[in-house]
């Protein structure tokens, strides 16, 4: 039997793999991406017997390539909280799945195997910006706060780590991930690992770069930022989404990169305090997908700006 572990690039399912593989060392293949490479079952070579874990990717965007392995026999385990749509009965098929706005992979993880590797776990949320569940989370690790913001700036890097192109990010989400398993407490991967502070110092210089964007359109509900097609914009597009969301919690959040070929890459934040609506909004659109309160679309035209823009004032304002 092979083992195969295929992961969103991010910080939820880094910390959601780090959690499996620590409960259950295993040699295994990594199938991986940045962030928005989701579509990652079509990636997979398997045999009859062969046990694959998915983490962190949308079912929904993988529906065809997963219902193909089931049918050839080989078992799947997948935790995930972004959009399914109908999630199929399989006699191979064992589903995790929660699209509450409340959760993230990383925590259904941590449930799923009692807390055994909880300070990975709150790692994730907060990389994920889920900071109110990673702090309640934490409790039982009774952390000290300075403590807790050591976690949530790992969290903070590694989600980083997961945006932008090719040769432009730090480091390869396999590559990452190899880096983080040796260690089982995160305080020490943070005091050890060289990758940790070439992370922050790159974080530190794009989000530097981010201080001088001003919004494209600022009102009472929602803010639209356009960035520049330049790999800091790209790689801190993510992270600079959710740290407006943090500074302005009731107001929603459009971050769109400019892309090579013509139109934008987008990144929806939905207010911190009504956390819904951005699935959907973005599933209205091609390559869009994602989860209730954060989602995107891989390739807007130009041309459907103001369409864009429009749903967005209308799914947070109530009105066009």
């Amino acid at each position: 039997m092979n083992y195969i572990d295929v992961f969103n690039g991010d910080a939820d399912g880094l910390c959601a793999l780090q959690q499996i593989r620590l409960d259950n060392p295993q040699e295994s293949l990594l199938i991986t991406g940045p962030k928005r490479d989701i579509s990652l079952l079509k990636r997979v070579t398997a045999s009859a017997g062969d046990q694959i874990t998915v983490l962190d990717i949308s079912l929904d965007k993988n529906r065809d390539a997963l219902m193909a392995l089931l049918e050839s026999g080989v078992g799947v385990r997948y935790f995930d909280h972004h959009f399914a749509g109908e999630v199929p009965k399989h006699a191979l098929l064992e589903t995790h799945i929660d699209t509450s706005p409340q959760i993230c992979t990383s925590l259904l993880v941590n449930q799923y195997l009692q807390e055994r590797f909880c300070a990975w776990a709150v790692t994730g949320a907060f990389g994920d910006n889920f900071h109110a569940q990673a702090r309640q989370a934490a409790q039982p690790l009774s952390l000290a706060p300075v403590q807790l913001d050591a976690l949530c700036e790992l969290g903070t890097l590694l989600n980083y780590n997961g945006y932008g192109e090719g040769d432009e990010i730090f480091f390869r989400p396999e590559e990452l991930f190899r880096k983080l398993h040796p260690y089982a407490d995160p305080f020490a991967f943070i005091a050890e690992e060289k990758a940790f502070l070439i992370l922050r110092e790159g974080y530190r210089n794009d989000m530097a770069m981010m201080a001088d964007v001003q919004p494209e359109l600022s009102e009472e509900h929602i803010a639209v930022y356009i960035l520049p097609d330049v790999p800091w914009a790209r790689r801190a597009s993510g992270v600079f989404a959710n740290d407006l969301v943090g500074r302005h919690p009731d107001r929603a959040h459009a971050i769109l990169t400019r892309l090579p070929g013509g139109g934008f890459q987008v990144s929806v934040r939905a207010p911190q305090n009504n956390l819904t609506g951005a699935d959907a909004l973005c599933r209205a659109f091609a390559t869009g997908g994602g989860r209730k309160a954060a989602a995107g679309i891989n390739q807007l035209p130009e041309s459907a700006l103001g369409q864009f823009i429009d749903a967005f004032r209308n799914t947070y304002c109530g009105y066009t």
